[in-house]
């Protein structure tokens, strides 16, 4: 199974990411996405047209999309990752997976400007980012007064892995993670995974510091 794979990149990440808890080896092509632009190649671009990486190829499959890499790597070799015992858990799966496509946009927007200084409304895609983190606080705070720790269940899925690296990687695009207490307190049950691997870039910082409490306000 080949990843084309930029090491910088929160998608190609997440694959990587899930590809170790799922216990897959992994045949990884780097790329130069930058400064090379070899994405953008005729070579990459017979693969994807799109332009963009990660793409997954297993055989005579190619996957061109994160969240379908993560549930394919999941349905291969550990199922339990994709969730769904119930049909609430099916769709707050399917609900997170949606979800993380708003935060490659915003926050990775966000990302890309102030590391590759992309174009883009820097400003907006903040505000953007923000407005997304909020809503996954309240959703983890949701989840914990149902005593789960994670997206859709009381253990993680591929919802968790989708959203993990543009949320802790926020910082990079100017977008702070302190006013989120449930994020900070979901982010460490991730690294404290079996099998969790690091990315260059996300650091322990919020490790560092005391444990989360959730207000009573917070709720």
């Amino acid at each position: 199974m080949k990843l084309y794979d930029y090491i910088l990149s929160p998608s190609c990440y997440k694959v990587r990411l899930m590809a170790a808890l799922a216990g897959v080896k992994l045949d990884i092509r780097p790329v130069d996405f930058h400064p090379g632009g070899e994405h953008r190649r005729p070579e990459l671009l017979a693969l994807n047209p799109a332009g963009s990486i990660p793409i997954l190829e297993d055989a005579d499959l190619l996957l061109t999309e994160s969240s379908a890499m993560l549930v394919y790597l999941a349905a291969k070799r550990a199922p339990q990752w994709l969730g769904g015992s119930t049909a609430e858990e099916a769709a707050r799966v399917q609900q997170w997976l949606s979800f993380s496509h708003r935060l490659t946009a915003n926050l990775g927007g966000a990302r890309l400007h102030e590391m590759l200084h992309r174009p883009g409304d820097i400003a907006l895609l903040q505000t953007q980012g923000t407005a997304a983190l909020r809503e996954l606080e309240a959703g983890l705070v949701e989840q914990n007064l149902r005593g789960k720790s994670f997206l859709a269940s009381d253990r993680p899925t591929v919802a968790d892995i989708a959203c993990f690296p543009y949320v802790a990687l926020a910082p990079d695009g100017g977008v702070s993670l302190d006013p989120y207490p449930a994020i900070r307190l979901w982010s460490r049950a991730i690294r404290a995974l079996d099998a969790f691997i690091e990315m260059p870039g996300i650091h322990r910082l919020h490790e560092l510091k005391p444990e989360p409490q959730i207000a009573p306000d917070d709720e």
